[in-house]
């Protein structure tokens, strides 16, 4: 995975851009695609900003309204698997998804029914 420009390189660059030093100069200096240097520049020149936006990280396919419908569901039932409240709530997605989804807000679920007795059952 590529890193982010840091802030400060970012503001190096546009000192650089400023003083009117060639692209391929910076990019030596820097180590940086002219491409990015291109990009930063031109940003800088619309916004007045070298900063980067925020990476906010994938939208989530479940509304609000479905998070509240997964408390509840798991309140009333703490014994309930993944499948069991994916198919309650019609949620369509994997119990990976929907396990990872439960951990991001802090609540927990069984993955699977477990078949087994108690000790003090007899069959």
């Amino acid at each position: 995975m590529v890193r982010p420009v840091s802030n400060d390189k970012r503001a190096d660059i546009i000192a650089a851009k400023k003083r009117n030093e060639p692209t391929k100069q910076i990019q030596k200096c820097f180590n940086i695609s002219e491409r990015t240097i291109s990009r930063i520049w031109n940003k800088y020149q619309k916004t007045g900003n070298h900063k980067p936006k925020p990476y906010t990280g994938r939208k989530s396919k479940l509304t609000l309204e479905q998070d509240q419908q997964i408390k509840e569901a798991i309140t009333k039932n703490p014994g309930i698997t993944l499948n069991e409240l994916n198919e309650k709530l019609s949620l369509n997605l994997t119990d990976g998804g929907l396990s990872f989804h439960l951990k991001k807000m802090g609540l927990s679920c069984k993955k699977r029914y477990s078949m087994q007795t108690s000790k003090n059952e007899t069959t």
